[in-house]
């Protein structure tokens, strides 16, 4: 229930219009999409090498999948930052549809790879076109959804990942058995998101927010351009926004808090969780059991879950804070990774485990939507938002190569997972260096006069 106004309390939902249920709808739709196609590669991985890879090879496999999910990341982060970047000049809502469209067609060109060299090259592009997507959804949403209601938006937001997740899980229970190919026939179902962008372009609003910030912009770099000394917001608004985030010192130490938290996930995620299908078809093939079906199961379980995990830390973001619901979820993944891979031994017990890691591995990301847009101002909040979210992958994209080769060099997951698990407690240490912003107003930080008087005030 949401006091408005003075007015009788109502249920938060109902504080919302039409334009603020729109745009979620739209960022959701598009990162269950980003969801999907990234959560078929974790399924297919080793299966697309079985047939990519000479039988001399298979022993490698973790390896290669390595390579592969690293060169994923490297995209992801390439596209990602650019993306933001673009959204904070050309505005949200053309961003989004140009990422959808780069990582739809990607996808479908995914299918035709005919060795594994050529399969890492197009998951690189899909990465690029993945990436590019959500700091531009994370950024709209924050900026349409009022304060009292920001952390449940992010939570909502980022849950299609989850569901993306969970449906590439269902498609691949239905197609797994359908040979040697159907691995491809999933890099086909992604083309589908193309169809969204129609509908993204006559259904959602541009972010007001931006667009002063851009109307602004215009104005600061012409009065620079006639020689007018500025200053302040004003001389911030001509400053390239890579230059901007860092310049400024009212968000810098933001910034390299948020990037090391993102790099503490994103590490341990990609190092991690994104070998729990793989780890579970090979248990199942060891105990004589279908790999396939099993690697599916252990999918919809997990991804299945993380749809409640991302809700949860939006609502429980707006409950108790970002701060201790944050570190909360950086614990738990910590903790569970050794349950997982070490400590559970049966197949009932393993599938348990699976589900809880993912309700925390999976809805873990959801702080990210909820928090970084409340750390830096409209002018810039595309880029450091992308920055936070998608650089720490240049240096995370050695997490599956690390711990691919670890799983060979150790002869199994167990270890070498919980080895790499292990840096999930550097989010649980910085979380508490950051502001805590639960209810407070969006930064904006735009000019109260007129540009010029701002400009030589």
């Amino acid at each position: 229930m949401t006091q408005i106004e003075g007015r009788a309390q109502i249920p938060w939902y109902r504080t919302l219009d039409r334009n603020q249920w729109r745009v979620l709808i739209a960022s959701n739709l598009a990162w269950l999409f980003d969801g999907f196609e990234i959560y078929a590669l974790f399924l297919t991985i080793g299966f697309a090498l079985h047939q990519l890879l000479a039988a001399a090879q298979y022993k490698d496999i973790p390896e290669y999948a390595g390579y592969v999910l690293a060169t994923t990341v490297f995209g992801w982060a390439t596209g990602g930052v650019i993306g933001g970047i673009i959204a904070d000049y050309i505005g949200r809502k053309k961003t989004m549809m140009l990422a959808i469209l780069a990582y739809s067609l990607t996808t479908g060109l995914s299918a035709i790879a005919w060795d594994w060299q050529s399969f890492a090259v197009l998951r690189f592009l899909v990465g690029v076109g993945i990436g590019s997507e959500w700091a531009t959804g994370a950024s709209i949403v924050s900026e349409l959804w009022p304060d009292h209601a920001r952390g449940k938006g992010g939570g909502l937001l980022q849950s299609g990942a989850g569901i993306g997740s969970f449906v590439a899980s269902g498609v691949w229970l239905l197609i797994g058995g359908l040979g040697p190919n159907a691995w491809r026939y999933m890099y086909l179902v992604g083309i589908l998101p193309a169809l969204l962008v129609l509908w993204v372009w006559r259904g959602i609003p541009e972010s007001s927010r931006w667009e002063e910030a851009a109307e602004q912009r215009r104005e600061a770099r012409a009065l620079a351009a006639t020689g007018t000394p500025l200053a302040g917001e004003a001389a911030a608004m001509t400053r390239f926004t890579v230059i901007d985030m860092f310049v400024d010192k009212s968000v810098r130490w933001r910034l390299i808090g948020a990037f090391l938290m993102m790099l503490s996930v994103t590490f341990g995620f990609w190092g991690v969780a994104t070998f729990v299908p793989t780890y579970v078809g090979k248990v199942a093939a060891g105990m004589g059991l279908s790999a396939p079906y099993y690697t599916a199961v252990a999918g919809l379980l997990g991804t299945g879950v993380a749809i409640f995990g991302f809700i949860a830390l939006g609502f429980l973001a707006d409950w108790i804070g970002r701060k201790p619901t944050a570190m909360l979820y950086y614990l738990m993944c910590l903790v569970l990774t050794p349950v997982v891979y070490l400590w559970t031994h049966t197949m009932g017990s393993i599938l348990v485990a699976v589900t809880i890691f993912g309700f925390f591995t999976g809805g873990i990301w959801a702080w990210a939507p909820v928090w970084l847009p409340e750390l830096f101002p409209t002018r810039m909040r595309g880029t450091a938002v992308a920055f936070c979210f998608n650089a720490p992958r240049w240096v995370s994209c050695i997490g599956p190569l690390i711990a691919g080769a670890l799983i060979v060099g150790l002869g199994g997951y167990g270890y070498a997972a919980t080895i790499v698990g292990l840096f999930f407690i550097v989010g649980v240490v910085v979380a508490p260096f950051l502001p805590e912003t639960k209810g407070k107003p969006l930064p904006h930080a735009l000019w109260t006069q007129s540009p010029r008087s701002a400009a030589t005030s």
